[in-house]
């Protein structure tokens, strides 16, 4: 068997060296109770077709998105995928039996990320856009972290009609990252509201177009304002099929913007994790980078003086 990563001397080396003579002390901090001391209630063996019926039997307890009308997706919903989509991301110039350092998936690979980039760049109306994030809420938490390090302040402004779940997201990372996030109430004069909080500490407004009341706004004094004030305008969009017909966020002063791209072509896979969609302005980026440079700078010499 000489692909068994280890030998019993090599395990015997291993325990020694953490000062245990045996697996099971590993983990004797899990009490006794919770340890599973024997089989599981399963049975010892089937066959591959009978374990296939039996999974599709599961399976069939569940009820599909699809089959009933449904109403709690707050922001997951089913969307046809065209068959095309399945087709396209199957195709050999993207994927290939190869391994990641062989240049015929690294060429794929760079393929597939420029595309993607340039439809998201294009989609939302700006000039440079990322290979995606984990989902749209934490691509939202992410813009307001950048937010932060672009204008050296450390309090963000979001809409009352901002999704709830991306309030939550963007709160729960700012108190890691001891960041004030000023979360205004759900209001229908919602740019009005946000216009009067906004002052010089803001280093950025969070809306939402369609907002999470499903109205689509366009506000010149709103754009207006944070640019008077300094602060950076966050567009998050929670559905990408409104690209569509909204206009794109660039064009009405955003500086950044980030999407859920689940209904482009995701599967509702149970409510995530799907695609995040990130993307921003080039004077932005510049920014951006030119800070970071001057913190490696100064951590350069810091380690000089050292």
């Amino acid at each position: 068997m000489r692909y068994l990563p280890l030998s019993s001397e090599d395990r015997t080396a291993m325990l020694d060296r953490v000062g245990v003579s045996t697996v099971d002390e590993l983990f004797t901090d899990i009490p006794e109770e919770k340890r599973l001391n024997g089989f599981l209630n399963l049975p010892r063996r089937k066959g591959e077709l009978e374990v296939e019926r039996a999974f599709q039997q599961q399976a069939a307890k569940n009820m599909t998105a699809g089959s009933v009308p449904f109403f709690v997706g707050c922001g997951a919903y089913k969307h046809h995928v065209p068959a095309s989509v399945d087709h396209l991301i199957q195709r050999s110039e993207f994927l290939t039996s190869y391994t990641p350092y062989q240049p015929e998936i690294a060429q794929g690979t760079l393929q597939y990320l420029f595309e993607f980039q340039t439809q998201v760049a294009m989609l939302t109306g700006m000039e440079i856009a990322n290979a995606s994030m984990y989902d749209g809420s934490t691509a939202a938490a992410e813009a307001v972290l950048m937010a932060h390090r672009i204008t050296k302040r450390r309090k963000a402004l979001l809409s009352g009609n901002l999704h709830p779940h991306y309030r939550d997201t963007i709160s729960t990372v700012a108190r890691c990252a001891d960041d004030a996030i000023i979360s205004l109430a759900p209001s229908p004069d919602g740019p009005q509201v946000l216009l009067d909080e906004i002052d010089e500490q803001t280093s950025c407004v969070v809306v939402q177009n369609p907002d999470h009341l499903v109205t689509c706004r366009t506000s010149p004094r709103l754009q207006r304002e944070h640019m008077r004030k300094g602060a950076l305008l966050v567009v998050v969009v929670v559905e990408a099929i409104s690209f569509g017909i909204v206009r794109a966020p660039g064009d009405m002063g955003a500086d950044i913007v980030v999407a859920e791209g689940q209904s482009i072509g995701n599967a509702l896979s149970f409510g995530g994790p799907y695609v995040g969609l990130f993307a921003t302005r080039q004077s932005i980026c510049a920014r951006c980078q030119e800070g970071f440079l001057a913190k490696q700078s100064m951590s350069t010499e810091g380690v000089a003086s050292f």
